[in-house]
């Protein structure tokens, strides 16, 4: 009698597992159908534990060394903003200055508070009507006016006052504007910004990472979605420790010394340069972005070698006669759209500069600062 129930009991079983088994998969492939419908990714990109459970990033999130850094690179720009000081509600007193720009203005191999931002925040710099004088820290380590563009678009949403932008000539070349994968991942928002101001890039270029249906949903997304749980999770250290970024016991410095060379970019030897090689326009659609919020151009300090051949490169970034054009270009084009523009390329002590020729330690940080500062006040005034 026993063996007879087992038989009769055994195939019900099974049976009843195999509906759980296919009602589970036909409920999880309606889940991934939905998702990816809905597209959900920048909403829950908003979702964030900053700037109230934990404390808010002094910088964006960049990097991939955990392990010391408590940090890593995503591409979910309301992530990136959500878990920022930024995204906190504006104080009634505060001036707020928004500082974007390449691994320079981020700070590589300096602690926050050395950073630009930092430096200006260390002060108690105030308006004449009494407002503090608060930065914060957007700039991002790629080299891209593009990627910069599109970290101001989303900055706008926080209330600035006053834009700082420090750029330098290895942000300009045209070919390299698509180039950064937070631009790449990001093709809707970089066309809306190509399609408003009329820029000279490529709305349909093979660079753009345009997901299909199958890669919008929770199964083809699954490494965006473990890359806000971890932006999260990470939080809990970087509250703890304060520490972003892991700092080499040592790195390679800065070259003094060249070879006959006269080659940048693409060209093997000068040529006249024009916007159709530098992206001026998106410098452009930057300040016409910013809408009445006024924006501080700087070129930023370069390093200036005296070693071997330094008669045709100033740096193995840049040969003169490519620099010199630049800032003259910069120059013009500054006086005919009545920017607010300083060229400090000179301004940096040579021994100030690290790993490269953009790259300045904390005194030379400081030394930069005293120099900007003096141009924030007198925007911040006339305001």
């Amino acid at each position: 009698m026993a063996d007879y129930k087992e038989r009769v009991t055994r195939p019900q079983t099974w049976a009843a597992i195999g509906r759980v088994v296919a009602k589970a998969a036909v409920l999880f492939m309606l889940i991934n159908l939905v998702f990816a419908a809905l597209k959900p990714m920048d909403s829950l990109g908003h979702l964030s534990l900053y700037n109230w459970l934990l404390e808010g990033r002094e910088r964006l999130p960049y990097g991939e060394n955990t392990a010391e850094s408590y940090n890593l690179s995503l591409n979910n720009m309301p992530a990136m903003m959500s878990s920022h000081k930024v995204s906190a509600p504006k104080a009634s007193d505060e001036f707020r200055v928004i500082v974007i720009g390449d691994s320079g203005t981020w700070g590589w191999l300096l602690e926050n508070e050395d950073t630009l931002a930092g430096q200006i925040n260390s002060g108690d710099y105030r308006t004449n009507d009494g407002r503090r004088i608060v930065a914060y820290n957007l700039g991002y380590p790629i080299m891209a006016l593009s990627k910069d563009l599109l970290i101001l678009d989303a900055a706008l949403a926080y209330e600035p006052d006053l834009i700082l932008w420090p750029v330098t000539l290895e942000s300009f070349p045209r070919d390299k504007q698509l180039v950064p994968p937070l631009v790449q991942r990001n093709p809707e928002r970089i066309r809306s910004l190509i399609s408003e101001f009329g820029l000279a890039l490529d709305p349909d270029d093979p660079l753009f990472v345009d997901l299909n249906f199958l890669e919008e949903t929770m199964v083809g997304r699954r490494r965006d979605l473990a890359d806000l749980l971890r932006l999260q999770l990470y939080g809990f250290s970087w509250d703890a420790t304060g520490v972003d970024q892991a700092f080499p016991e040592e790195f390679t410095p800065r070259r003094s010394d060249f070879e006959e060379d006269l080659s940048w970019g693409e060209f093997e030897n000068p040529v006249q340069l024009t916007e159709d090689e530098l992206a001026i326009d998106l410098l452009a659609a930057g300040v016409t972005l910013s809408g009445d919020v006024p924006v501080l151009i700087i070129n930023e300090p370069i390093f200036v070698s005296d070693g071997k051949n330094s008669d045709l490169r100033y740096n193995a970034w840049y040969p003169r006669w490519a620099y010199d054009q630049y800032r003259e270009l910069m120059a013009e084009y500054a006086a005919e759209q009545g920017w607010n523009y300083f060229d400090l390329w000179d301004s940096g002590a040579a021994r100030e500069f690290t790993d490269s020729p953009v790259h300045l330690n904390s005194r030379g940080t400081a030394d930069l600062t005293k120099l900007i500062l003096p141009h924030i006040l007198r925007i911040a005034n006339d305001a």
